[in-house]
């Protein structure tokens, strides 16, 4: 684990620190989201102290999000690194935040929450841009951004991030673990929120009430006879709906509920529209009298689509070759991150990195010290073939 990798400036080792020390600093997604104080101190404290460390020109945008910014300004060439701060909560993880680093007969890990998922990545896209703050002459703009976000599933910090740059990069890589694939598309996703009003009323007594949770029944019922599957992706294959939440008030013992909402996760494919979906699941919700149907639109996320040809695959292609590595294999994906929004702005977008996919969430998130270094050259590489000559 000791050494430095030729093809980068960071010593193995410091990459691995950097990994644990994200691990140590918990940054979880709660009910403020973005504005989670957690996640705003991972910033402050964990990543602005370091790229000032590493000699590297940053700023925050409103939201609270990283921007690193190097090469020419306004240059016809331009590449934006996304990573995230915001991880799944430590849920029943055991020592979530110690950044455990493990020496296995397979090799080396480093484990904590988010570590699969987001931090590992994180610190291999780091490695990545210092190493070619340091070595490349870039004939193009580089942004290395880490954004509020990771978990909220919506695009309100990478908005924001484009608005702080005043324009949209040509490529952008999403900083996350892929099982270092690249994932050539992506499902989008909507939210409807459905809420179902009755009138409470003594559960002695239930005739003299409106049952919301019967309400909410004939919704649930309706909502999911909406077929979803009349067209097919030929990665992604068909869209899904799901019921993800279901909640009900008031919060009182013997009484009859006058109040329930139902989260829908409707998931999209490339070329939904997502009101066209979000339409159908508020007609279908709307069961009548006497009960009174709401439906809101929650957060949304595009989905996201690439050509095996385009832009995006001949820099990670030409990266490979330049740095002596097999080109990543590529994947469909039914998540969705902020690869769909770059996609919508008119550039190549794509999720990739090192930290297996299996890993998030688990109770056991982990990931490899060789696939984290192998992360960081990958990375290096793309920059390098997408912004020198």
């Amino acid at each position: 684990m000791h050494g430095t990798d030729d093809r980068l400036t960071v010593p193995t080792s410091e990459i691995v620190q950097w990994a644990r020390a994200f691990v140590r600093h918990p940054s979880p997604q709660t009910e403020r989201f973005e504005q989670e104080p957690q996640v705003q101190c991972f910033i402050a404290e964990a990543i602005v102290p370091l790229v000032i460390q590493l000699g590297l020109p940053w700023r925050r945008d409103g939201m609270g999000n990283l921007l690193v910014e190097l090469g020419p300004e306004r240059a016809d060439k331009s590449l934006v690194l996304m990573a995230y701060a915001m991880t799944h909560p430590a849920n029943r993880m055991r020592n979530p935040f110690q950044g455990e680093l493990m020496d296995e007969k397979a090799g080396a890990y480093v484990r904590g929450r988010g570590i699969s998922e987001q931090k590992g990545s994180l610190a291999a896209a780091l490695a990545a841009v210092k190493t070619a703050a340091d070595r490349l002459t870039l004939q193009g703009r580089l942004v290395f951004a880490v954004s509020t976000a990771g978990e909220t599933g919506r695009h309100d910090a990478a908005a924001s991030v484009c608005a702080a740059l005043g324009y949209c990069p040509r490529l952008a890589v999403i900083v996350i673990g892929t099982t270092g694939r690249v994932a050539l598309a992506n499902k989008g996703r909507i939210d409807a929120i459905v809420t179902v009003r009755g009138r409470s009323a003594h559960s002695s007594t239930p005739w003299m009430g409106v049952d919301a949770i019967a309400g909410a029944r004939r919704v649930l019922e309706r909502v999911l006879a909406i077929d979803v599957g009349a067209s097919k992706h030929p990665l992604l294959g068909v869209a899904s709906l799901t019921p993800t939440a279901v909640r009900s008030w008031p919060e009182a013992t013997h009484t009859v509920q006058d109040e329930v909402r139902i989260t829908f996760d409707r998931r999209l494919l490339p070329g939904d529209d997502p009101q066209v979906a979000f339409d159908a699941i508020a007609a279908a919700a709307d069961i009548g009298a006497p009960w009174a149907v709401v439906s809101e639109r929650g957060p949304f996320m595009y989905p996201a689509e690439i050509a095996p040809e385009g832009a995006f695959m001949r820099a990670v292609a030409e990266g490979c070759r330049r740095t002596g590595t097999d080109p990543p294999a590529t994947f469909a994906s039914h998540g969705a991150l902020d690869a769909g929004f770059f996609c919508h702005q008119g550039a190549e977008s794509a999720m990739w990195g090192p930290g297996a996919v299996e890993q998030w969430h688990s109770d056991d998130e982990r990931i490899a010290v060789s696939d984290l270094i192998a992360g960081a050259v990958s990375y290096r590489g793309m920059i390098e073939a997408a912004l020198c000559a």
